[in-house]
């Protein structure tokens, strides 16, 4: 394929394992490419500098990531994902919201607008549960409250922050699961395989250490995957699912810039990288 630098844009600050990864496969496909650094991404009379028609947002901050898609929707671009997608998949209360109105199975979830009505929403849900930032990756900052005092002294010190969005409470119920979770990805509308991500730390973030290995993709999991993408409106999604003792697949989150290191290692190849540069010159070429 050849086509100019300025149809498509890769966007990311910080130029990583997936980035390169990305940028290799357009070039192997002939496709030239613009890279920017969102740093440098102004609007003046919503005009932006610099905007492509197609534009792969991947940069890691999420509000600079979701204010950058609005504007470069605004300038006329094709944002992948959108800025609808990214600002659903970047606040998980937004992520909890928009599969529920799909109907898909997910822990439940408490939204409280202040830490004490935050206690009140935990004692409806019950104990073990997770309290979350709203914004925030790789299982920073979630704490899990095994019971009410400990909740009393985590929301405690919620409200000593000086940031009034930290006032504002997730809350989910801790839903029982092995010593692992599953990370399904998805580009394009099709499901590129799962893994699942095994550690010793209750959280099994990658990014915590957690090892990444194959797992089997059957009917049920990938309907799960894609309507959850779906729903928040993701051609390129990271699903995160877990599984009870008697196989019941539950949504956690759907991850718009997804990171797919530990997938890839897993699966001995380079098939999201490639995947994403087809999603990205078919849209170039519309």
């Amino acid at each position: 394929m050849n086509s100019s630098a300025r149809d498509l844009v890769v966007l990311a600050s910080r130029v990583r394992y997936e980035e390169k990864r990305i940028m290799a496969a357009l070039e192997r496909r002939g496709c030239r490419y613009e890279y920017l650094d969102p740093r440098t991404l102004f609007v003046t009379g919503g005009t932006v500098r610099h905007a492509g028609r197609v534009v792969l947002n991947r940069e890691v901050g999420h509000y600079r990531a979701w204010y950058a898609a609005e504007a470069l929707e605004q300038a006329g671009a094709t944002v992948v994902n959108t800025a609808t997608a990214t600002h659903h998949c970047g606040d998980k209360w937004l992520t909890s919201a928009a599969l529920l109105r799909h109907g898909l199975p997910t822990p439940r979830t408490a939204l409280a607008l202040t830490p004490e009505a935050g206690l009140e929403a935990l004692a409806e849900i019950g104990y073990p549960a997770v309290i979350k930032p709203l914004v925030g990756s790789w299982g920073r900052l979630v704490t899990r409250v095994p019971d009410e005092a400990t909740a009393v002294a985590v929301l405690e010190h919620v409200a000593a922050l000086p940031a009034p969005q930290s006032h504002v409470i997730y809350a989910q119920e801790l839903v029982p699961k092995a010593d692992r979770d599953i990370r399904v990805a998805v580009v394009g509308g099709q499901v590129l395989g799962a893994t699942y991500r095994r550690g010793g730390d209750w959280r099994t973030n990658v990014a915590r250490g957690a090892v990444s290995e194959p797992c089997p993709v059957g009917d049920g999991l990938a309907k799960l995957a894609l309507a959850a993408a779906e729903a928040v409106g993701a051609d390129i999604a990271g699903v995160d699912v877990i599984e009870d003792s008697e196989g019941r697949l539950t949504v956690l989150e759907v991850n718009d810039r997804v990171e797919f290191r530990g997938f890839e290692s897993a699966h001995g190849g380079t098939g999201v990288a490639e995947a994403i540069a087809d999603l990205l010159i078919t849209k170039a070429e519309t």
